[in-house]
Parts: structure tokens; sequence; C-alpha cells
């Protein structure tokens, strides 16, 4: 079969001649061609190239009606022109075949069609035939487009998504005209308190309050802003800054207009509050999924402040420092890392070691040394809390199992077990330390569990009953931090509380502050007419050791007497020092 090669090509355009039969071909043979093309569903046509010249051989109806050559006086088609120079490049390139995408102006708006062109076996003695054929793909790409705007799209508000918001911004990046020395800026925006929406007045109230905010934002948003959901509850805002933070600022002042009033859902009157976190490019090359995480650095530090909040240097790595601790305690507390470190709670009258309390410490591969104020802190944050407190709960009660078993009879001494307020909130605490005292064999009495005053004032009514459920299991409560809250003295004296703990921050200084003095008599005198014992905490000088015994206070703790240490250098502190006391 005779091919058009490369070194064939015309040196001039090749003539176009599409009306049918324009080649010469036999009348018969051209009949055959339309009866098998007119049986195929899908637009399709035969041409012939001959002599620098491109005919149209045989069509059918399909292939007239979608790609026909325009009429007398009227001008031709984009389509047309664009199928015909399609095919003349495949003609001249020598391939076998070649597929491409067509589009068409359709009575309903655009169609697509996928055309493939390829040669003909030669038929009665004419060579160079090709065929075309057309799939109309415009309800596949109708479904792509669907597929795609939900896929890019928050289905509950309408808005761009995450993804969609990154493509928004792209877009208006490339395609807006920016000034010299222009910013953009990414405002984050954390709706709080709304998981209490959803779980008084249900999620239909939920998805209801969140359509409402979106179109309360939406109305500050000035020309070419994009406003996204991100999140659950998480919104942002791209903004372009022709005068940097002042912009910024005073976009946030119109989201808070816009939230200022109360919204209704039901009967009720909803007031939104949200923490608000800003973040400014430092140029429009700028990463913006950089700038993005940046702002939802800062909205972390607006929802602990309660102020807006823009994002400054050394922000995203402590973010990411704090997913990678998150990352690391995880794996801790699976292979078991932790440690309990004891620090001593020592008798002021008689010096006697009447117990410890339990730390927790962690020395990680990579990360070496993390603070017990940093490590705690992302615990609570991401939920992992409660892993570590009931760790902390059952390896504490383990360690007076131990000590027992070393000694061969129960220790006259105990331990206290913090208890962190998110832990209370989201456990059963009670079936913790049920637990924790049934596998370690050792009585209620000998287990103290610590809770701070922000953890009563939270949930009163829920602490109440967690109080009451460990007296049952006899166990002693301690207030962590006493002072520091807004504790009142009916809840002093109605809940079960046996040891008020005063905090360091009154008792490191008391010598000096004779305000701090002062408080710490008040304590002592108020724990007097309640009937509640009292720890010192933070002594760590022989004079405030003095001072508090003088005092009449109970117990203390500090680096004057010890400091934090392994569970076996606990052991032998108690009996060095009980047995001192036994000679």
């Amino acid at each position: 079969m005779k091919s058009t090669s490369m070194r064939d090509r015309p040196t001039e355009a090749p003539k176009i001649d599409l009306s049918a039969g324009a080649d010469g071909a036999c009348p018969s043979h051209r009949v055959a061609m339309v009866d098998w093309l007119t049986a195929l569903p899908y637009p399709a046509a035969t041409f012939s190239y001959e002599n620098n010249k491109f005919s149209l051989v045989a069509a059918n109806v399909a292939f007239g009606n979608h790609f026909n050559s325009p009429a007398p006086g009227e001008a031709e088609r984009a389509h047309v022109a664009q199928w015909r120079k399609r095919i003349l490049e495949y003609v001249l390139s020598g391939r076998d075949s070649e597929g491409f995408e067509l589009r068409r102006d359709g009575a309903l708006g655009p169609e697509y069609f996928y055309c493939t062109v390829g040669r003909l076996p030669e038929m009665e003695g004419q060579s160079n035939l090709f065929l075309l054929t057309a799939l109309d793909r415009t309800s596949d790409r109708a479904i792509e487009k669907n597929l795609r705007r939900e896929l890019l799209s928050d289905g509950l508000t309408a808005l761009p998504n995450r993804t969609g918001f990154g493509e928004e911004i792209d877009d208006r990046l490339a395609n807006m005209l920016w000034p010299d020395n222009a910013q953009f800026g990414i405002i984050a925006i954390d709706l709080s308190r709304f998981s209490r929406v959803n779980e008084s007045l249900g999620p239909m109230a939920g998805d209801e309050l969140l359509i409402t905010v979106a179109k309360r934002l939406k109305s500050s948003l000035r020309q070419g802003d994009v406003l996204a959901r991100i999140g659950g509850n998480d919104f942002a805002i791209f903004a372009r800054l022709n005068n940097g933070l002042s912009d910024a600022l005073h976009i946030v002042q119109r989201i808070r207009d816009a939230l200022g009033y109360p919204i209704r859902l039901s009967d009720l009157q909803i007031r939104v509050d949200c923490a608000i976190g800003c973040a400014l490019s430092t140029h429009l090359a700028e990463d913006p999924e950089d700038v993005v995480r940046k702002a939802q650095a800062a909205v972390k530090i607006a929802k602990r402040s309660g102020k807006v909040e823009i994002y400054r240097n050394g922000v995203l790595k402590e973010a990411q420092r704090r997913f990678s601790i998150e990352s690391r305690l995880r794996d801790a507390l699976l292979q078991g890392e932790l440690t309990l470190a004891f620090q001593p709670l020592v008798h002021l009258q008689t010096g006697e070691v009447t117990g410890f309390e339990a730390l927790a410490r962690w020395e990680d591969a990579e990360l070496g040394h993390v603070s017990p104020v940093e490590f705690i802190a992302v615990a609570e944050e991401s939920g992992l809390i409660t892993s570590l407190g009931r760790w902390a709960a059952y390896e504490a009660a383990q360690a007076l199992s131990r000590w027992d078993a070393k000694f061969g009879q129960p220790l006259p001494v105990g331990v206290n077990v913090n208890l962190s307020p998110i832990q209370m909130a989201r456990d059963d605490v009670a079936s913790m330390f049920e637990e924790a005292l049934r596998y370690s064999g050792i009585s209620g009495n000998r287990l103290t569990a610590e809770l701070t005053e922000s953890a009563i004032v939270a949930d009163p009514e829920k602490a109440r009953k967690l109080l009451f459920a460990l007296k049952d299991l006899h166990m002693p409560i301690a207030m962590d931090d006493f002072g520091t809250g807004y504790s009142n003295l009916a809840s002093l004296h109605s809940l079960p509380i046996d040891i008020l703990k005063i905090d360091r921050s009154f008792v490191t200084s008391m010598l000096e502050d004779r305000d701090k003095e002062i408080m710490v008599r008040t304590i002592l005198s108020l724990a007097e007419s309640l009937g509640l014992h009292v720890t010192a905490e933070g002594i760590e000088t022989q004079q405030l050791a003095l001072a508090l015994q003088n005092l009449g206070c109970w117990q203390g703790q500090g680096y004057y007497f010890a400091r934090p240490m392994p569970e076996v250098e606990a052991f032998d502190y108690w009996r060095a020092r009980w047995n001192f006391e036994t000679v």
C-alpha cells in the first residue's frame, strides 16, 4: 500500500475539496462505504489524499450534522476549520493513526468529541484512504466537571475547600494585576465552641450555623478576595494587601462586624465567637500553602490568647515542633518510652517522708529531653492526654506495689497522681483508678488524685460526681495550684477535698513579699477551719521550710528536700530517711 512519507510531502498546501464524491471514486465503491458508515452509531467519514488534493469520499448523517461545511455565504465554524487542520497535519506526518479532542458549540452549550483518524487498506485500486470517527464525550466531560467541582468545593456552604482554595489563590496570583510591592495575606478564622452547638442542638443546627456564618463572612469580602471553608469549623480568606498589615486589620474588623450580632437558630439566639489569625506574604512569589500554614499557626495562638494574632517568625517552627512531638509521643506511649519521676512529700513538723508526687518524664532518641510543660500541652491539644494519664495512674500504682514487695510489707507512703482537666472531661477517670488499684493490689488511701481548680470550675457537676466516685475508692483528693483559680468557699465546703496545695508562685517569694505571705497565712487559716491538710509547693530553702513549719503547714515539697528522682532512687531516699527516723 502506497503511503505518504516525509519526502513525499508537497511544497504547497494541499487543496481541499469536501464535496462528496469529488475524488471521482467508483459509485458502487462509494455506496458500499456509505452503507457501512451509516451503520456506525457515531459521526464517521472517509477521505482520500491524492495529488496534493484532500477529498471527502463518504460520510454518514451524524457526521454531516456535526462537522458539515458551511452553507454558501455562511462563515466557517471554528470546529470545522480545526478538524480539517488536524487531519491535514496527520496525513502529512506519515503516522498510522492519531487521536485528538474537538470542541464544538452546540445548541445547548459546548460539545466535546474524541476524534480518531487512521489509514484504510487499499480498496479497488484506490489507496491513501483515511477514516475519521468522532465519539461524543460531552456527557463524560460534564461528569468530570461536576466531579472536579465536588472535589474542589465544600458541599455544605458551596465555598472552595482546602484544595479549591489553593487553586483559587494560584489563579488570582497568576491573572490579577498586582501593583509594585503588593502582598497577599491569609486570614484564618476558627469558630469557638462550635462543637457545643452540635452537641446541644444537633448536627442540622450546626450545619445551619456554618451556612449563616459563611454568608456573613462572604459579605465582608472585597472584590478579588477569596473565602474558603478549609476545615470543620475553620474558614480562611485570601486577600490582596496593597497597604500591608493595615489592610489585613481592616478586613478583620469587617469580619468582626459581620459576626457581631447573634444568629437565630430555631428559637435561640446564638452569638458566634471566633479566633482570628493572620499571615502576610513576604513577596508574591512566596508559596501560598506556607502562608496558609502560618495563618493556621497564628489562629491556634489566638484561641489561647483571645486576641487577633499576626504570625511572627518562629511560630511555624513551633507548630512543626508540636507536630513532631505529637507524633513521637504517640510512638513513645506505644513503646513504653516514658518514665515516672518521684518528688518527695515531707511532713514539715516531723521531717517524715509521707509520700511522693509522680511526674512524667520523657527522653526521646530524636528530640532529646522534652519538658513536661511542652509534651503535656501537646498531649492535651491532640487528645493523647487520656492515654498519658492512664499510663501515669497505672505506673504509679505499680511502683507502689514494687516498693512494697522490695520492703516486704506495705510502705507507709502514698503517691500523688495529677489529673488533666481534659482527661477528666473525656475519660472514665473513676474506672481508670479502680483498675489501677485492682491490678496493683494496693489500697485506695495510698493513691491521691491531684486536680486543679480550673478542672472543677469547667464542669462543677461532673467534677462533683467524679470526686465522690473517687472517695468510694477511699482515695484522698488534693486541689493543686490552689489560689490561682476561681474556687469559692461554698465549693470547697461541698466537695470531698482532703488537701489544698498552695501554688509555688505564692510560696517561693513569701519571705520577701508581704502580700504573698498574707495569702499563704489566709489559705492555712481557711484550710484549718475546713479541716483540710495543706501542702506547700516550691520550698527551695531552709528558711522557707522553717517559716512554713512555724505557720503550721502540714506538708511540703521542693528542691530543698529533693528533686524528682527515678523509682529506685525514690525508694532508697525513703528508706534512708525511715532508717534515720527509727534509730
